[in-house]
């Protein structure tokens, strides 16, 4: 389920009195996306506005109004290249500090496409710095619990992995399965396999369970037999047969 966009009175803003947003949980922009973004906004415009917050400082000569994005920063940044001057902003109105950081952490999640190491970061914030519930933050975002939690859970894979799922150069659903796996030598040693022999998530399942199904203690059948008898009989069958029974 997807949350609707904000609404509100649009008001065209200056390129230059925006400044990014420092919680934008989003850390790398595609140059070749962005560029591809400038280009759509060259021909067909900016079709949904900016959402900024205003920031009003007392210099000497008066009151000065700067604006800090909340959410859009991608349509900035290929408005800038674009080199225009104005753009469409909706201007939400903020009072504490701690609501504008919250808003700002809430709309990037919902509206930017990000990666699920990108959203992970993301919902840990709004769980340890904002003291949101998994069922609160999942509530907001219009998503289950189960999905906020298990995307919180990613953060706990080894660095390399949370790395090339960022890249995706491998699935979340990928690292979810390395995750089910304890021994970190196995998951790094599954994890390089993985990523060598491009294995779909239903090959690394495959392999994860053959692997479990090796681990497994093999039962001494001998000792299952409490009667001497039944013992000998089975060590007999074993001679004649060659093989365990």
């Amino acid at each position: 389920m997807e949350n609707p966009p904000i609404q509100g009175p649009v008001f065209l803003i200056e390129v230059e009195k925006i400044s990014p947003n420092p919680q934008q949980p989003r850390r790398n922009f595609d140059e070749i996306a962005l560029k591809e973004l400038a280009a759509s906004i060259r021909e067909f415009g900016i079709l949904q506005p900016i959402v900024v917050s205003k920031i009003e400082k007392e210099t000497e000569i008066g009151t000065e109004v700067q604006y800090q994005l909340i959410a859009g920063e991608r349509r900035w940044q290929a408005s800038k290249l674009l080199g225009l001057e104005r753009i469409p902003a909706i201007i939400k109105s903020v009072g504490l500090e701690r609501e504008r950081l919250e808003l700002a952490v809430l709309e990037n999640v919902q509206r930017a496409d990000l990666n699920a190491i990108e959203s992970g970061r993301a919902y840990a914030r709004l769980q340890d710095e904002f003291g949101l519930t998994q069922r609160e933050i999942a509530s907001r975002l219009g998503k289950s619990r189960e999905v906020v939690a298990n995307t919180i859970r990613l953060l706990t894979l080894p660095s390399q992995i949370q790395e090339a799922i960022a890249k995706n150069q491998i699935s979340e659903s990928q690292g979810r399965l390395l995750l089910t796996i304890e021994d970190q030598r196995q998951q790094q040693i599954l994890f390089e396999d993985l990523t060598k022999s491009n294995w779909s998530v239903r090959e690394l399942k495959s392999r994860i369970q053959t692997l479990r199904l090796a681990q497994k203690p093999q039962v001494d059948t001998v000792a299952q037999f409490a009667d001497p008898e039944a013992a000998g009989i089975q060590k007999e069958l074993e001679a004649v047969l060659g093989t365990k029974v």
